[in-house]
């Protein structure tokens, strides 16, 4: 008797304690709970991530956010490495799981670009280097140009404070060149003919130059395009549209657009140039960036082909300028 009794008291005060203290026994869900409370807003963040990388383009390029949202869309890949460790010091396993979303998207974007560059024999190198109207050291950018090898140099800013330095280094080494206001194209082969190109902007900022090369003439467009400022993206966008029309309109066979674009190779609006010539970065291992370049983090200096093969490609670190040098081997035949 008395030990039922014990018992039935026992089982009520622990009954009784229970309710006087919640967190004792039957508290074992409260953590998993606390955790679960992280789970949704880790993978709202890993889809949001991923639907920017997928459809950037469809941002509306508001006071600029568009543009510099294209611009910059590889960096993007960094929110990965963040939304994991968010990951783990919340313990969210579906927080986990969701962050391979984003990063399986960025690495098929941008994942083949990692990849070592496959190289291989080549005729022609071509190298584009925005010069930077205030180069102090004008002469040492063209030096460290003409050791690159190239067999065509592309510069633009090349006003009259750098415009004597550089002639003087590249023409001993380069015997053809053609120059129209601030764009250069010095050439180891004959340059046939070269005029202007209109971009519609208030000087010469472009030229079509016909390159005979040991393998048959090719057409080289040399450009500067118009400025890009945060929410002011009009003349850039015209100048863009006006090489495209011109390229669209040319008949020659083999063809290079080179130089400062001012366009991201993610940039919506490059889509009117890439739809006609591919990219020779892709050729290359890596991003390809080249400004700024104290530390480049979007490319805007291109080269761009049609009717040859690329077969390498690199970035290269000039001094003086505020961009970085690009370059891409070519086969020809």
């Amino acid at each position: 008797m008395l030990s039922g009794q014990s018992g039935y008291m026992t089982r009520g005060t622990r009954q009784l304690e229970q309710r006087a203290h919640p967190d004792v026994g039957g508290s074992a869900p409260a953590k998993p709970r606390r955790r679960r409370r992280f789970d949704l807003p880790l993978v709202v963040l890993a889809v949001a991530v991923a639907a920017l990388l997928l459809g950037h383009r469809l941002v509306p390029d508001i006071a600029g956010i568009g543009t510099v949202l294209d611009s910059f869309l590889p960096w993007l890949g960094l929110a990965v490495p963040v939304l994991v460790l968010l990951a783990l010091l919340a313990r969210s396993g579906r927080g986990a799981v969701a962050v391979l979303l984003p990063a399986l998207v960025w690495a098929v974007m941008f994942g083949p670009d990692l990849l070592p560059a496959k190289g291989g024999p080549y005729d022609l190198r071509v190298a584009t280097q925005n010069l930077y109207a205030g180069n102090p050291q004008a002469a040492r950018t063209a030096t460290e140009l003409a050791a690159t090898k190239s067999d065509l140099i592309a510069v633009e800013e090349m006003t009259d404070n750098n415009r004597t330095a550089v002639a003087q280094v590249l023409d001993p080494q380069y015997p053809y060149r053609a120059a129209i206001g601030t764009i250069g194209l010095w050439s180891r082969y004959p340059i046939l003919d070269s005029r202007p190109v209109d971009l519609g902007l208030s000087w010469t900022r472009a030229l079509r130059a016909r390159v005979d090369t040991p393998n048959g003439e090719i057409a080289v467009y040399v450009a500067h395009l118009g400025s890009l400022r945060l929410g002011q993206s009009e003349q850039r966008d015209r100048s863009l549209n006006r090489l495209a029309a011109a390229v669209r309109q040319d008949d020659a066979r083999r063809l290079l657009v080179v130089g400062d674009l001012n366009t991201a190779s993610t940039d919506r609006h490059m889509s009117v140039l890439t739809d006609l010539l591919s990219d020779g970065q892709r050729a290359g291992s890596g991003l390809g960036f080249t400004w700024p370049s104290s530390f480049p983090a979007t490319r805007i200096d291109h080269i761009l082909y049609r009717g040859v093969t690329a077969v390498d490609a690199g970035v290269v670190r000039t001094t003086g300028s505020d961009h970085a040098a690009a370059t891409v081997d070519f086969r020809t035949r």
